[in-house]
C-alpha cells in the first residue's frame, strides 16, 4: 500500500518525470506569473492604454512552456 506521503506529495511529480523540488519550482514560477499577468490585466481593466498585451503575452508563454512539456 502506498503511503500517504507518496499520493499527496511524490505520485505527481513523478507522473511528469520531475522530484518533488523540480516540481514545486515550477509550480512556484508558473503561479507568479500568472499573478503577474493578472495584476497586467487588473492595470489594464482600469487604464486600457496601459498594459495592453502584456497579460495574453504571459498567457501564450505559460502555454508554451506547459505544451512543451
Amino acid at each position: 500500500m502506498r503511503s500517504l506521503i507518496d499520493r499527496l506529495f511524490l505520485d505527481h511529480p513523478r507522473s511528469v518525470n520531475e522530484t518533488y523540488f523540480e516540481h514545486l519550482f515550477f509550480a512556484f514560477s508558473f503561479a507568479g506569473t500568472l499573478f503577474f499577468a493578472a495584476a497586467a490585466a487588473l492595470v489594464h481593466a482600469f487604464i486600457p492604454s496601459l498594459c495592453e498585451k502584456t497579460a495574453s503575452t504571459a498567457v501564450k508563454n505559460l502555454q508554451r512552456k506547459m505544451a512543451s512539456r
